[in-house]
């Protein structure tokens, strides 16, 4: 599913337009693209909660080679499902 996608279907069920949603699904993924880069944690109930977590820096392999390689620190989006998502899924 797109952006596109999503106001599509958000427009139907609402009965907005959808370059309204449009604009509210952007403003939306922005906002929580923004709190992540803060450092912030994303909490929506029954959904998941997005947070950023550092990866310790480690000793990778180059797949053609074989030597080892030094893969730095880095910080990475972790995402972890809500139950009511879980079960739904399943």
């Amino acid at each position: 599913m797109t952006r596109k996608d999503l106001a599509a279907r958000v427009a139907e069920g609402t009965g907005m337009k959808q370059i309204e949603v449009k604009i509210i699904v952007h403003r939306v993924l922005k906002e929580i693209s923004q709190s992540l880069v803060r450092g912030e944690k994303v909490e929506l109930r029954d959904f998941g909660v997005f947070k950023v977590k550092q990866r310790k820096a480690r000793l990778g392999r180059n797949p053609k080679t074989g030597e080892g390689v030094q893969v730095p620190a880095k910080k990475v989006v972790h995402f972890k499902v809500g139950k009511e998502l879980k079960n739904m899924v399943r």
